[in-house]
């Protein structure tokens, strides 16, 4: 009996809050999608470029140039990836918001809490998706880079027009990951003052003290935005694998050109028809 009172208790208190605070949970999850949007798709920008870098092909016959400046660019994007990949995203936006004014005497000070999170978010996930990318280039096989240079296509149009778009189908469940990943953790942007989802839930338990039935309401809320993009990605996914099945040519039409003529088998139809048109032109002749 006591655990359904305080079960009764809790939908009542939840009812209690959503009538107050509905928009502002609202307001708050808008914020939470637009910062999540916005940071997967510059991560992914920055993760592609990355990834290209890292997997530029630097033949012995090369200029000392281009391969001094290629060491050089992936030495910084490995330092990039493992700073960033290694440590947490909240100390990440406590380092940027704060660190850059204390190491610079104010000098570097985000007015903008939007253009800081946007910042943290997209680095953070450029970081994992240059790895996801550079594996989803090396995954695509070598016979067709070699086809297309065997074309008279340069490296640039290789990588546009047929190893990109073989990456980007492989990667694509990393790309909906990160996505569903940067949902659930813009949640750390409360540490800078940014109002997103969970400071909204901050917020009212501060004012209503009511912890729990708060939390119900953020979890089904993070849980519904989750599962809407899982399924949104998965018949992404399904479009861009095309059709699932084809139909084979059962037949050349080639043949014809080639000078073939494929005789019908004996005792069909048709051969019983030709030897009766057959007999037919032999009494006129007669």
């Amino acid at each position: 009996m006591y655990a359904m009172d305080r079960l009764s208790q809790l939908f009542g208190d939840i009812a209690s809050l959503w009538s107050k605070s509905a928009s502002t949970y609202f307001a708050g999850m808008g914020n939470t999608l637009l910062l999540a949007v916005i940071g997967t798709l510059l991560g992914c920008v920055i993760g592609f470029v990355c990834g290209i870098l890292q997997t530029i092909p630097v033949a012995k016959n090369d200029r000392a140039v281009k391969k001094g400046l290629l060491g050089i660019l992936r030495a910084i994007i490995r330092v990039y990836i493992e700073v960033f990949r290694g440590t947490p995203m909240m100390l990440q936006a406590v380092f940027i918001y704060f660190g850059l004014p204390y190491f610079t005497n104010n000098a570097m000070r985000f007015r903008n809490l939007w253009v800081v999170s946007i910042l943290v978010v997209s680095i953070n996930t450029g970081a994992y998706m240059a790895e996801s990318v550079r594996g989803g280039i090396l995954s695509v096989d070598r016979g067709q880079a070699e086809g297309a240079k065997a074309i008279g296509m340069n490296h640039f149009q290789t990588m546009t027009s047929v190893i990109l778009p073989q990456a980007l189908r492989n990667i694509m469940p990393q790309i909906g990951n990160n996505f569903i990943i940067n949902v659930k953790d813009t949640s750390v942007m409360f540490i800078i003052g940014f109002t997103e989802f969970f400071s909204v839930h901050k917020a009212i338990t501060g004012a209503t003290y009511k912890y729990f039935p708060s939390a119900a309401i953020e979890m089904l809320g993070y849980l519904t935005v989750t599962l809407t993009a899982s399924l949104l990605l998965r018949a992404m996914e399904k479009r861009m694998d095309g059709k699932g099945s084809y139909e084979l040519v059962k037949g050349d039409p080639l043949i014809s050109t080639a000078g073939t003529y494929n005789y019908p088998d004996k005792g069909s139809p048709y051969d019983e028809q030709n030897r009766e048109h057959a007999c037919e032109t032999e009494e006129e002749r007669r």
